[in-house]
């Protein structure tokens, strides 16, 4: 029986009594009807060593900000070996270089168990009891997350159980129980980009690890910020919403004004150069013949090239702006390339097109005809390049919810060490929560 079967039961109209075969079926049934914009209260959340978090529900995890669910036994291969278990109470990684032991592994609780996994293996001797790992924790946890210094004032991990918090000291062993007042109980706890954030349902608070305390305007709804989510509640604050998200942008642009374009699933930011204002807007509503989601968008001559798939469409800029009747055409008959294109980019008083696939650039000169992606170099910096804009302070590159600044996109490509990291949210749409 996979993990957890039990547990799903309380949402999905399965039956109890199965063959193996009509359980598998059900599994299948299970992950299709999962959708974690339905307003899932997930179990656990965890982020990996590469800064994608991990949503548990049942016996299945959602990787990322979309997507589908998956079982969670495909990545942690272990948790199905023992059937007694529930599902994952609480899930953290523990990033501390001070304690090699344990860097960079996560930990899973179930019920009265944690493993210990290190790239997605399990460690040897795991599953032990909490007890012996974390002495002084109980069982059957409602939710943890890492709290490394000066965030707390030590090195530590928050565990939540009900009403009772307990901050645990990696190094020496120690448990301090508090009292967080303030904050209602997790379901699930994770630190991101620096913030705490306790899941309560389909809801979340920001908080202070030290004391609870949570300043501003919540809960919040986590369908807003931490997925994406082609509709919203009608309490949403749109605007708000799509300057906060944590969700990676698809594209961003700015046209000969200086105006900034930034897209993300079903919705896109504008950003006025004259008044340095925010609109939060459709894409339905803007861009019609697009829908939503765009793979990369670049600016040029005052028009917007929007690509989709394997489809270039190109807008005349203006209120509103004009789709180009004999668009959409194929990018690789447009720009001499196959899609899928992960971001592109010009920079001013240029003509050619910077393409980015993968873990390669190429240059697409736009006065020639037919035009065809030449020059290809790699990218050392960057697995994956979510967006990137080019303006008169030189090149920004977005990854995940940062981003980093080139001068040219000749030191973008050069570069072996990052630059500074910013963030997206914060400092380029003054997102102040």
């Amino acid at each position: 029986m996979k993990l957890l079967a039990h547990i799903l039961c309380l949402c999905l109209p399965l039956p109890w009594a199965q063959s193996n075969d009509e359980h598998a079926q059900g599994h299948a049934h299970a992950s299709a009807v999962l959708d974690r914009c339905k307003g899932l209260e997930m179990d656990a959340v965890a982020v990996n060593e590469e800064g994608i978090p991990y949503f548990f529900k049942g016996d299945h995890l959602f990787k990322g900000f979309h997507g589908k669910a998956e079982l969670s036994n495909n990545s942690f291969t272990e948790l199905d070996d023992h059937h007694h278990l529930g599902h994952v109470d609480a899930a953290f990684r523990m990033h501390y270089e001070d304690n090699p032991t344990d860097h960079d592994h996560m930990f899973f609780f179930l019920d009265n168990k944690v493993f210990s996994y290190y790239q997605h293996k399990l460690e040897d001797g795991y599953p032990k009891d909490i007890s012996q790992v974390f002495p002084g924790i109980p069982d059957h946890l409602d939710a943890a997350v890492e709290c490394p210094k000066p965030e707390c004032d030590e090195d530590s991990v928050i565990f939540f159980k009900g009403d009772d918090i307990y901050h645990y000291n990696v190094r020496t062993k120690a448990v301090d129980e508090k009292e967080f007042k303030t904050m209602p109980n997790c379901t699930s706890a994770f630190r991101f980009m620096d913030h705490y954030y306790c899941f309560h349902g389909h809801q979340f608070s920001k908080f202070d690890p030290k004391t609870g305390e949570v300043h501003g305007r919540y809960p919040k709804e986590a369908r807003d910020y931490f997925m994406r989510c082609s509709k919203f509640g009608e309490e949403s604050d749109h605007l708000d919403r799509e300057r906060c998200s944590r969700v990676h942008l698809d594209a961003i642009t700015s046209d000969d004004a200086g105006n900034l374009y930034a897209f993300r699933g079903h919705h896109f930011l504008r950003k006025d150069e004259s008044n340095d204002t925010l609109k939060a807007e459709t894409i339905e509503n803007a861009f019609k013949e697009l829908h939503s989601e765009v793979d990369a968008v670049f600016s040029y001559e005052n028009h917007l090239y929007m690509i989709k798939d394997d489809d270039l469409y190109v807008y005349k800029v203006g209120e509103p702006h004009t789709h180009l009747p004999d668009y959409p055409k194929t990018v690789e008959n447009e720009l001499g390339i196959k899609g899928p294109i992960d971001a592109a980019f010009v920079c001013q008083d240029h003509h050619i097109a910077h393409i980015i696939q993968g873990q390669h650039i190429y240059d697409v000169e736009l006065k020639v005809t037919p035009r065809a992606a030449k020059n290809q170099r790699p990218i050392s910096l960057f697995k994956k390049v979510d967006a990137a804009l080019c303006g008169p302070e030189g090149l920004k590159v977005i990854v995940g919810n940062h981003f980093y600044n080139f001068n040219s996109t000749m030191q973008f490509v050069a570069s072996r060490a990052l630059p500074e990291q910013h963030r997206v949210s914060m400092e380029l749409f003054g997102c102040d929560h």
